[in-house]
């Protein structure tokens, strides 16, 4: 997992209130081989004409939206389905963050498993931003993990977010769970210690 402190970038609007993981990667590419990248997947159905070709008007389409790292979507972004490819899709394509005012339950905890940092901002600070977006495609945004910050343009203002001070650690130092794990093996081998001090006749 690709550690996450601090990151500044161009923001893309995607619309589409309770746009579920179908949408975010159709069921029948999620047998392809991870290892050559989802990216090629992200939104495949709905980004293209009936011909397959890109759809110029999809927002991830436009001049400049390869550079975003940053994606501010509609509410209840990822729900449906519990398929992690979702996530894969969104990070492949080099996506850091989703600024939303909600996320499905199982997407946003799949996003903290791999690294993708899910922001839930107020309904109204959701609309201001977008409003900004269409006025000025390139604005920046400034999604701080560590101080839980989200930083928006012109007025409007620096936010407060949260998620789980496990998956934030995890975030931080780029590790899953299971790396996260290791690093508590001294506390792990201490405690088995006198666990088995104080009951001996387990080692019996």
């Amino acid at each position: 997992m690709r550690a996450f402190d601090r990151v500044t970038s161009p923001v893309v609007f995607v619309p589409g209130v309770n746009c579920d993981t179908d949408q975010i990667i159709p069921a029948r590419f999620i047998k392809a081989d991870r290892a050559e990248g989802y990216d090629k997947f992200l939104f495949h159905d709905i980004r293209r004409d009936a011909e397959g070709a890109l759809d110029p008007g999809f927002p991830l389409n436009r001049p400049g939206a390869a550079a975003a790292q940053i994606l501010l979507v509609e509410d209840n972004f990822g729900c449906g389905s519990s398929r992690e490819g979702a996530v894969y899709a969104l990070i492949d394509a080099g996506i850091r963050a989703l600024i939303a005012p909600g996320f499905g339950d199982i997407f946003h905890s799949n996003a903290l498993k791999n690294g993708l940092v899910p922001v839930r901002l107020p309904p109204e600070t959701c609309e201001a931003l977008a409003g900004h977006l269409a006025a000025d495609p390139g604005a920046m945004v400034t999604v701080d993990l560590e101080a839980g910050r989200v930083t928006l343009p012109g007025d409007l203002g620096s936010h407060g977010f949260a998620i789980s001070a496990f998956a934030r650690e995890a975030i931080l130092k780029g590790l899953d769970e299971i790396e996260m794990t290791m690093t508590y093996l001294q506390q792990i081998s201490d405690f088995e210690a006198a666990h088995l001090a104080d009951n001996p006749w387990l080692a019996r």
